[in-house]
């Protein structure tokens, strides 16, 4: 047992929670940032602005009725599958021939996973990053056997458990948005703050809509919960932090502020409060969708906005769209949480500091 202990240890072999639900989570996070959200926001931009560039085919796959025709932004959201497995393998500090194998392994995933492909691809990647860590340079051949293990491992998983995965995932995610339309107004609270506290804490907010195919009702609750924490901590901590601070929360992410939370939690209530507000005014009020792409991205570089925009577009009002997104991503999230802090503060409950970046 030593022996094998030891041999993990040489491999960089960590099996725990962090590494798999945390570390991996969030880099598959950013590769499906890299890929599907940033092709949606290319896509977005040429349609709503009329860019030329943007809405040309530069290539087709398939023939005759069965041709689709790809976009620039089409081109990226079709790699999302090679993205995320490459993405949680260097996060599992993959040598370079296993993270080159695990290109194959993301795209044959994600496309036998349908719409829970991401959870799938978690799945996948992680045991075949660590079967090809696991026999990386302990042959001669190396350059056969490793990728050989990693492409074999990761797609003969897939093949058994992709699809199921991807079934499970998809029904969960039903079940939300089935709920929130039964029920939008607890729906709208309990979604916005689970999923705004996700993108806060060190869980994948986006890779959890990504994986459950948060849509609909539901996709606006969680953008809306995930904007109150953004803009709510840029806001509350301006004081400490100035503008660059105001920046790299609102549109970067509120994670930033995570060894604060650890020292005083306190400083997470107002904007669970303002989630808890924006949340049903998105599902009973305003009736903002968002696809899975950008409900778990709130503002972090406008991907939340882009994707509501993209999402309600033909469901809405242009007005009401616009009113919609001012109020309750940007507007309501500030004045909600700024209002519920200088409360706690006058209390005592939030110091002066307690939000100070140490960037």
């Amino acid at each position: 047992m030593q022996r094998f202990r030891d041999f993990l240890k040489r491999k960089d072999i960590e099996i725990s929670l962090r590494r798999y639900g945390i570390d991996a989570l969030g880099a598959m996070a950013q590769g499906l940032f890299c890929s599907l959200l940033i092709g949606t926001i290319l896509n977005t931009l040429g349609q709503q602005f009329h860019i030329g560039f943007l809405n040309a085919i530069i290539f087709t796959l398939g023939k005759g009725e069965a041709a689709v025709g790809y976009t620039i932004g089409g081109c990226a959201s079709l790699m999302v599958g090679p993205a995320m497995a490459v993405a949680i393998g260097h996060a599992l500090h993959a040598p370079a021939m296993v993270l080159f194998s695990l290109v194959p392994v993301g795209f044959a995933t994600n496309a036998m996973g349908g719409a829970g492909g991401p959870l799938a691809v978690l799945v996948t990647a992680v045991v075949a990053a660590e079967f090809g860590k696991a026999v990386s340079k302990e042959t001669k051949v190396d350059i056969l056997v490793t990728p050989i293990v990693t492409i074999l491992v990761g797609i003969g998983l897939a093949m058994l458990v992709a699809a199921p995965i991807g079934k499970g995932a998809s029904w969960v995610g039903n079940i939300i948005m089935w709920a929130t339309e039964q029920q939008p107004f607890v729906m709208g609270i309990v979604v916005s703050v689970i999923v705004g506290i996700a993108l806060t804490l060190p869980i994948s907010s986006a890779a959890i809509c990504a994986a459950l195919s948060l849509t609909g009702l539901a996709g606006g609750a969680a953008v809306a919960g995930c904007c109150a924490n953004m803009v709510g901590f840029a806001v509350l901590s301006f004081r400490e932090n100035g503008w660059g601070g105001l920046v790299s929360q609102s549109l970067g992410t509120s994670m930033l502020q995570i060894p604060n939370i650890m020292k005083r939690p306190a400083i997470m209530v107002p904007e669970i409060v303002s989630s808890a507000v924006c949340g049903p005014l998105s599902t009973c009020v305003f009736g903002l969708y968002c696809d899975a792409t950008g409900g778990g991205m709130g503002t972090s570089g406008l991907v939340g906005v882009f994707s509501t925009v993209s999402a309600s577009a033909g469901v809405l009002d242009g007005w009401v769209l616009g009113l919609g997104i001012a109020l309750l991503f940007f507007l309501l999230p500030a004045g909600i949480s700024l209002a519920v802090s200088e409360l706690m503060r006058k209390k005592g409950w939030i110091r002066p500091g307690d939000m100070k970046l140490d960037v």
